[in-house]
């Protein structure tokens, strides 16, 4: 998935980081950036070293963010999902690690979670009883998009098997909820989270050599 879609989100530069957009997630701050990303950040082959943004969600929505690092011939690594540093603080980190010399780049995605929103208000409602069964089954249509975003195979099926327990109306509405919250769904939708409105950074250079000192260049 390539930078530019975010431009079709009617998203606006940001000044200060080539090729930064303003999507539905706005990303701001990405560091190492050396001269807003003028110049190159300077990194050590097979060293591990912390990518920062500042991340904005809206209101209660949950979001998520990765860091993805591209090599020297262009091809991008995995994704590393990103954490909240400090709760509350909109500052968001990932530790990355280059594995070869050579003249790399990487940027910072973004994205609105809604598998995460329904859970955490189904978390109320459900045992409140307040809209029972549409938000078990606005839940379940949510999980059946995510799992079409897993790749086929016990993962999947591991999705697959939550949307079943949603649309189970011989179990109570909380055991249906449950089913949902277990550690394999949540691990495997962690993997793969059903991203929605993505944003992206400006792509920033790092050159990546053998020589430890150059980390005083950040």
């Amino acid at each position: 998935m390539e930078p530019q879609s975010a431009h079709r989100e009617g998203t606006s530069p940001v000044a200060g980081c080539p090729g930064s957009t303003i999507g539905r997630v706005p990303i701001l701050d990405v560091r190492p950036s050396v001269h807003g990303g003028r110049r190159p950040a300077k990194a050590v082959e097979g060293e591990t070293f912390e990518v920062t943004a500042t991340v904005f969600g809206e209101g209660h929505e949950a979001i998520g963010a990765d860091v993805v690092l591209r090599d020297p011939e262009g091809r991008p690594g995995p994704r590393t999902p990103m954490r909240e540093l400090e709760p509350g603080t909109d500052r968001w980190g990932a530790e990355v690690t280059p594995t070869s010399v050579g003249h790399w780049t990487f940027l910072v995605e973004a994205w609105k979670d809604p598998v995460t929103t329904w859970r955490r208000e189904a978390e109320i409602k459900i045992p409140a009883r307040i809209d029972v069964a549409l938000v078990l089954e606005e839940g379940a249509d949510l999980y059946e998009r995510a799992a079409a975003g897993v790749p086929e195979g016990p993962l999947r099926d591991t999705v697959r098997a939550a949307v079943e327990a949603l649309r189970d109306e011989s179990r109570p509405p909380v055991a249906r909820l449950a089913a949902v919250s277990a550690p394999g769904v949540v691990e495997v939708l962690a993997r793969f989270p059903l991203r929605v409105g993505v944003s992206w950074s400006g792509v920033l250079p790092l050159v990546v050599e053998r020589e430890r000192a150059l980390f005083g260049s950040w």
